[in-house]
């Protein structure tokens, strides 16, 4: 048994743990359907969505991690060491966030703010890991609000434009 399987965080009726194979297909669902609710796309059928879908894929090289509240899954999120093909913009000394999502019905509850903080929990039982990073759009207002709030900070050197695309994606960082 790994380190990541016994994992678990909790406050209040909000649990996070890892994601078993099980739990995949929902993980994908609700990631796709929580970013095309968020209208962060123009279609369910985009690209990023099929990609985000790909969940099994992912868990080979991340931690996945569900949120439940009375037993169902409400939220997800990736969590990702430098070197894995799904680190963005993970240094040798971070653990990133990526594909953060809660379901829409869940949405400004808490839910959010429950995995950053889980992550930052996972991240201070990594040795080697001094910070916790993650990306977000640069106009997601909520989002930023939530993580400055959090005492993240944003590193404007290491914003970036998506591929092809004219989304710009902005950098945070939380020091442990």
């Amino acid at each position: 048994m790994t380190d990541a399987q016994t994992f678990s965080f909790s406050t209040g009726d909000l649990s996070i743990e890892l994601a078993a194979p099980e739990h995949y297909q929902r993980v994908g669902e609700l990631t796709a359907e929580s970013y095309f609710a968020a209208g962060h796309f123009d279609s369910p059928d985009n690209q990023y969505l099929q990609f985000v879908r790909k969940v099994a894929e992912r868990a080979a090289q991340t931690e996945i991690y569900v949120v439940r509240r009375a037993g169902e899954i409400i939220g997800s999120m990736t969590l990702i060491r430098a070197g894995s093909e799904y680190a963005d913009i993970a240094r040798a000394d971070e653990l990133e966030i990526r594909m953060l999502s809660v379901d829409p019905a869940a949405q400004r509850s808490g839910v959010g703010r429950f995995m950053v903080q889980a992550s930052i929990e996972r991240a201070r039982l990594l040795p080697g890991i001094n910070a916790v990073s993650l990306t977000t759009g640069s106009s997601w207002k909520r989002a930023r609000s939530l993580y400055e709030s959090m005492g993240f900070t944003h590193f404007p050197e290491r914003d970036w434009v998506v591929p092809n695309t004219e989304i710009k994606l902005v950098v945070y960082a939380y020091s442990l």
